[in-house]
């Protein structure tokens, strides 16, 4: 394959990304949508890579306040910017790659992202779904005072970057600091030979607290008509999120239960090859 960086502009704000063309020509391109807090070379490239090992050209791409990106606050959890990100992208595949269609894939909470997008997509496919409504967010995050916890200091340092244009940020994952927007044996994020890669300063703006804990790509599910494959585990991720949200779709959908954990789906590669056949057919 051939990798070419390519820029396109967001919102006025110049974004950067790696697009993956096989050898021959495509039909299709795929934009990919990483898990929250991540960079581009994480798991985004790896499904880029697997797509166009399988002929169909994919863009992994940085955005707004990530990696190689422009944009402020930088490492900033925000789903309606991150939505517009995707779309820019597709308007920017559209305008400049000879293709049949343009299509979508989100891995983890990039599932909610592609969902908040889908519009402006031919198809989307979404691998291991981070997908939450507001029941979901409390068992996940300690039940309502959780949330409110989380919420207020989200809230207060919003109103400190306002005033100041200081952002508060903690570790995303860690092992021991309960302040972390992960805390716990987190083995992808926190090993060298995975996910803890230069390119990833493993910190969280504090004020992202708001809109992600707000945030329900469940939701959107009702509003979606377009063609929608979902490859998911049982030991994975909220899968009552998934359920919920490929019962509620409005268009074509298909939902696949397949094995690993959350993290097999990130760099295992039975587990990857698995979502990415199965993505790669839905797609033709």
């Amino acid at each position: 394959m051939v990798v070419e960086r390519v820029h396109f502009d967001s919102a006025g704000v110049r974004l950067a990304g790696d697009l993956y063309l096989p050898v021959g020509k495509a039909s299709t391109v795929v934009v990919v949508a990483g898990s929250w807090t991540t960079v581009k070379e994480q798991m985004a490239a790896r499904y880029a890579r697997g797509l166009a090992a399988r002929g169909i050209a994919a863009l992994a791409f940085d955005f707004r306040g990530f990696g190689e990106s422009g944009g402020l606050p930088r490492d900033a959890e925000l789903p309606a910017r991150k939505i517009a990100d995707l779309v820019a992208a597709a308007y920017f595949l559209r305008s400049s790659v000879d293709v049949e269609q343009v299509c979508a894939l989100g891995v983890c909470a990039g599932a909610g992202y592609v969902a908040g997008a889908a519009a402006s997509f031919d198809s989307v496919a979404l691998v291991a779904p981070w997908l939450h409504d507001a029941a979901l967010v409390g068992s996940v995050f300690g039940g309502p005072s959780g949330v409110r916890r989380r919420l207020d200091r989200g809230e207060q340092a919003a109103w400190r970057y306002r005033v100041t244009g200081v952002v508060d940020y903690v570790p995303a994952v860690s092992e021991t600091d309960e302040e972390a927007a992960m805390c716990g044996p987190f083995e992808y994020y926190l090993d060298r030979a995975r996910g803890a890669i230069p390119q990833w300063p493993n910190r969280f703006a504090v004020l992202s607290w708001q809109p992600w804990l707000t945030f329900d790509p469940v939701a959107a599910a009702a509003g979606i008509t377009t063609p929608t494959v979902m490859v998911h585990s049982t030991d994975a991720a909220i899968p009552d999120g998934a359920r919920r949200f490929h019962d509620s779709l409005a268009g074509p959908r298909a939902l696949h239960w397949v094995s690993g954990t959350q993290f097999d789906f990130y760099d295992d590669p039975a587990t990857v090859g698995a979502a990415l056949d199965l993505v790669a057919r839905h797609l033709s």
